[in-house]
């Protein structure tokens, strides 16, 4: 019995690395690199001065005079901090009427019995389904009757509760042990206890995945504030940039420069929350 562990482990150095594992370590740098290529391009890219080559073969992503002059330039042209506050605004409105309005949703889908559960579920699931762009004119008219067309609040009105939001939530709570729900009703607690002492803290992690995916929607978000804001005073960053865009001439420098600018806020938010969101995503937060 001894004898035949050192043979094992003999036979499996001779082998090697098996054919499976490098195919699937290629496939993983095969999709770093699409998924990071674009990414770095486009910060080699806002670094580049005039002086520079914007196209070359093989591309070149270490400039060769790098500079923050962009980054200027565009500060100069928009007011970037206005447009910032803007932004940060329409995210933490979503942001907040999501994680209480899908956690609200999510345990009563979840773990209260009423009639009409399912469908209400249902509803969820087929509002998935339906493409965002078929339903912009009737939201558009919806917030200018109700007076809130060129507003913040008109922005972040039709995305303050997401279907897929409340769906996450009521995985995450009916995943939970019903003994925690049994003891605290044996304790006498009534459903607004259980939900906010008991049930709350154990999806902390699924809570946090449903806040960041309303933040970089409401943040990237860039049609839906084209069609509601008409005042420049209002612009969210993604619609200021636009007028990076120029009439007869893109300078893809200053284009690239924006970009990376509206990516600092996203890039900080999920480094701040990223431990707590995958630990949401190991509770089973995206099981079905």
């Amino acid at each position: 019995m001894s004898a035949s562990v050192p043979t094992t482990a003999v036979r499996r150095r001779r082998r090697g690395v098996s054919p499976g594992v490098v195919v699937r370590y290629l496939v993983l740098l095969l999709m770093a690199v699409l998924l990071a290529g674009p990414l770095l391009w486009q910060v080699s890219l806002s670094l580049k001065g005039a002086g520079d080559a914007l196209y070359t073969r093989p591309p070149e992503l270490i400039p060769g005079h790098p500079t923050l002059g962009n980054f200027a330039t565009v500060l100069d042209r928009i007011p970037v901090p206005h447009y910032l506050l803007n932004s940060l605004l329409v995210a933490a409105m979503a942001v907040a009427g999501n994680v209480v309005g899908a956690t609200c949703a999510g345990y009563a889908l979840g773990k209260l019995r009423f009639r009409g559960r399912g469908v209400a579920a249902g509803i969820c699931v087929a509002a998935l389904l339906v493409p965002a762009e078929t339903v912009l004119i009737s939201q558009f008219l919806l917030v200018r009757s109700a007076g809130l067309a060129n507003t913040l609040l008109g922005v972040v009105l039709p995305t303050i509760v997401a279907a897929l939001n409340v769906l996450l939530m009521r995985n995450a709570f009916r995943n939970l042990p019903a003994e925690f729900e049994e003891a605290a009703i044996v304790d006498g607690a009534n459903a607004w206890q259980r939900f906010i002492r008991v049930s709350v803290p154990q999806v902390k992690g699924v809570i946090t995945v449903v806040a960041i995916f309303a933040f970089v929607g409401s943040w990237n978000d860039f049609l839906w504030p084209l069609i509601v804001l008409s005042d420049e005073d209002n612009y969210t960053l993604t619609i200021g940039l636009n007028r990076l865009h120029g009439t007869f001439y893109d300078d893809p420098r200053l284009i690239a420069a924006g970009t990376i600018i509206a990516l600092i806020p996203i890039v900080t938010f999920f480094a701040i929350l990223q431990r707590y969101f995958f630990r949401g995503l190991e509770a089973g937060g995206l099981k079905g």
